[in-house]
Formats: C-alpha cells, sequence, structure tokens
C-alpha cells in the first residue's frame, strides 16, 4: 500500500513538472528589431585587392650573352622608341661576323672555280657528240659518253658550290644579327620604371629553366590598370565593361574611376591536385583607370569594387533578416495577396523572413536577388510595407513559426533612422 501510495506521488510531480515545463515554454518571448520592407536602390559589387601597373609594358632581356660595357640611362629616365640603352661587348661577335665574311668569299672563290670547270667539261661534251656526230672515227662511244657524264658531274659540283654560298650568306646573315643584338635600344617610348643591371655586369640569356637577366623594363604611364584577384565564386558575376571603383594605398582619401577591360581565363596558380580543397583558387581581372593621378607607379597597392549589378527602387530586405528553414519544419499558410514560391521538391532549406502578427511571427519564403551592401532585392514573396524581424541575429536564429515576440523600440527606431525607407544604398 505505501509503494503504490509512493508511485501515485512521482506520478504526480513528473505531471506537474511536464506542465510547467510546457507553461514556461508557451509562454517564452524573444526580444527583437523589426523593420518594414522598403524600396531602396541596390548596388552588387565584387571586392579584391591587387596592384597597379602600367597597362603597356616591356621587360627587356638580352639574345646574347655578354658583359655590359655601356649604360646610358636611369630608372625613371623618359625615353622615346629607338634611343640607345646600353651597349654588350661586341669584340667576340665582330670577330664571328669576320670569319663568316671570310667563309663567304671562300665559298663564292669554290663558286668561282666550279663553274669554270662546269664550262670546260661541258664544251668537251659538245665536242666530241658534234664529232660523233659528223661520223667521224675520232672518237669513240666510250669516250663520248665519258665526256657527257663528265659534264654532268660538274654541272652537279656547280650547284653544290652554289649552295654553299647560299649558307655562308646565312650565317654571315646570322652573325651579323648577333652583333646587332649587342646593342640595345628603346622598344616603345616610356619611362625606364625597373634597371636591373649595373655596367660591368654579365647579362644571362634565357633557358627553358632559366628565364634569364631582364634587364630593365620600359612602361607607358599614360596608361594605368589595376590588376586585381578575384576568388572564383565571384568570376562570374563580374564582365568587360562592368565600372569600378580603385582605391589606391599611396593616395588615401581618393577615388579613381576604372573599367574592366580583361577576366582571366585561367587562375593565377594552377590547382595542384595532390592538394586539398583548403587551396584558393582566384583569378586576375584588370580594370584600367580613367584618369590616372600624376605620381602614380607600378607596384603600388589597390582595392577595387566592381559594380556588377544595380536595381533601382526595388523591394528591399536588410541582409540580417534573411533566415534559413528546414522544409520538413515548415507548413506554407496560402496567402491570396502573395503568390507561393516553387520549389523543387528536393530543396531542404527555404529562404525567408519572419513577418510579424501581433506579437508572433509566421516563416514566409521569399526569392532574393541581387546583394547590396546591407540589403538583399526581394524579388517576390513579401510586399513592401510588411513588417519583419531584422534583428538580432541571434534572436533570429532562436525563433520560429509562431514563436511569440516583444519589439525593442529603441533598437527598431535607431534602425529605421540609420537605414530604413527609401534611402539608397549605393556608392
Amino acid at each position: 500500500m505505501l509503494k503504490a501510495f509512493i508511485a501515485i506521488i512521482v506520478v504526480g510531480l513528473l505531471g506537474a513538472m511536464g506542465y510547467l515545463a510546457t507553461q514556461r515554454e508557451s509562454g517564452r518571448v524573444t526580444e527583437v528589431r523589426v523593420d518594414q520592407v522598403g524600396t531602396r536602390s541596390l548596388v552588387a559589387e565584387v571586392s579584391a585587392t591587387g596592384h597597379i601597373e602600367p597597362k603597356t609594358h616591356a621587360d627587356i632581356t638580352t639574345d646574347v650573352a655578354g658583359r655590359i660595357i655601356e649604360l646610358t640611362v636611369e630608372e625613371g629616365q623618359d625615353v622615346e622608341e629607338g634611343d640607345f640603352l646600353l651597349q654588350i661587348d661586341p669584340a667576340l661577335f665582330r670577330a664571328a661576323v669576320q670569319r663568316a665574311e671570310a667563309a663567304l668569299a671562300q665559298a663564292r672563290a669554290s663558286h668561282a672555280q666550279q663553274d669554270a670547270a662546269y664550262q670546260q667539261a661541258q664544251r668537251d661534251a659538245d665536242r666530241m657528240t658534234a664529232l660523233q656526230a659528223a661520223g667521224t672515227d675520232f672518237v669513240t662511244d666510250v669516250e663520248v659518253e665519258q665526256a657527257v657524264t663528265n659534264a654532268d658531274v660538274q654541272r652537279r659540283l656547280l650547284e653544290a658550290a652554289e649552295h654553299q654560298v647560299e649558307q655562308a650568306v646565312a650565317s654571315l646573315a646570322q652573325e651579323r644579327d648577333r652583333l646587332g643584338k649587342t646593342t640595345i635600344r628603346a622598344p616603345m617610348s616610356g619611362r625606364i620604371t625597373r634597371l636591373n643591371v649595373e655596367r660591368g655586369e654579365t647579362a644571362i640569356v634565357g633557358t627553358m629553366n632559366n628565364p634569364g637577366t631582364v634587364l630593365l623594363t620600359v612602361a607607358d604611364l599614360s596608361v594605368m590598370e589595376a590588376v586585381i584577384e578575384v576568388d572564383e565564386t565571384d568570376v562570374p558575376d563580374i564582365v568587360i565593361g562592368d565600372s569600378a571603383f580603385i582605391e589606391i594605398d599611396a593616395f588615401p582619401n581618393e577615388r579613381f574611376v576604372g573599367t574592366v577591360t580583361e577576366i582571366g581565363n585561367s587562375s593565377i596558380v594552377p590547382r595542384n591536385p595532390s592538394q586539398t580543397s583548403a587551396q584558393a583558387i582566384d583569378f586576375e581581372v584588370k580594370i584600367e583607370l580613367r584618369a590616372p593621378p600624376e605620381g602614380i607607379r607600378p607596384d603600388l597597392s589597390a582595392t577595387a569594387d566592381v559594380i556588377t549589378d544595380t536595381r533601382n527602387n526595388v523591394p528591399s530586405i536588410p541582409i540580417t533578416a534573411l533566415t534559413l528553414m528546414d522544409a520538413d519544419e515548415y507548413e506554407e499558410i496560402p496567402n491570396e495577396n502573395v503568390s507561393a514560391l516553387e520549389r523543387p521538391e528536393t530543396m531542404r532549406d527555404i529562404e525567408g523572413v519572419f513577418v510579424v502578427e501581433g506579437d508572433r511571427v509566421r516563416f514566409r519564403p521569399v526569392e532574393i536577388g541581387i546583394a547590396g551592401e546591407s540589403y538583399f532585392e526581394v524579388i517576390s514573396g513579401i510586399e513592401a510595407g510588411t513588417t519583419i524581424v531584422s534583428g538580432s541575429f541571434q534572436a533570429i536564429r532562436e525563433l520560429e513559426d509562431g514563436s511569440r515576440i516583444r519589439i525593442d523600440r529603441t533598437e527598431s527606431e535607431a534602425a529605421d533612422e540609420g537605414g530604413g525607407g527609401s534611402g539608397g544604398n549605393g556608392p
């Protein structure tokens, strides 16, 4: 009897505790900030960092190795196309030209000698053939055949001598070209932005595994561009012709306008199959500056904001208001004023916002468009003027469809004054 009485008391206590927990849960109130769906002008941007470089520049290397015996320019000096820059010691190359000239003279002499031998052999063959045709007994058929064969051989030797002359001419042209490359002139008009050698140093020719010596760089500083590294997820949003705003660290408090002129077709660093997915994949994007400032130099650090899309006076919601809900936890309530969104049956997460209805919230799916700095464009799912929960982030995470709320009026009014209504969102 005592055991039954104790069991009844325990069951009663457990039931009471469950009832109290249920009451506390049903009476739970979440403090939130609210905002209204307003119309704003939105600007979608892709931000990336990079550096400044000239649009046109030439890294000057050497095609012949040798010691630099004369250097007439300094870094920062302006040059015109064709100006003399430096001289590599030409002594060995002049000797090579002289050898090639001598070889050509010898080949021409051999050609002249062979031409005389051919002419003599041809005359002998013609004479033997004429005597045979006259029917005389002065020559035999064998002698005629030998004379004709000898003339043919001499003709072939003459052709070989002609080819030797051509070969000698080509060798001389090659050596003269190598000699000419010891004198380096400016390939374009511009400024010497980098000078890597001094008089007396040895210039090295590049090979397959050695890029060789970059003697100096000539750049046209009249047209400059920002070269930025854009993440692979943002590259599809950028197209040729997009406008951009560039900030250069060396010119604080100034913004420069540019236009996207080139988008890399392959990543800056090729993907390595042996590395994990943590490897960053970036693409190079070039932005031409419309009015570069005075004193701009290559390699200056820069940050660019590429304008990928704009919207004028469209419904928008704060970025903090958008949340996700599991499709299994959401039961859509028909609304005759707002068309239902079409969702694939395989979709597990639904994007939406919490709409304020009295002291409770209802989850409503929305379709969003571009993302501005602080707001998302709303394509469908909710109307302008609707009151929604805009924060805090932790509060939105705790909310469920039908949760009770208490509005933080102070925070909501401050948010309205800061960015609510129909204010712009562009730069």
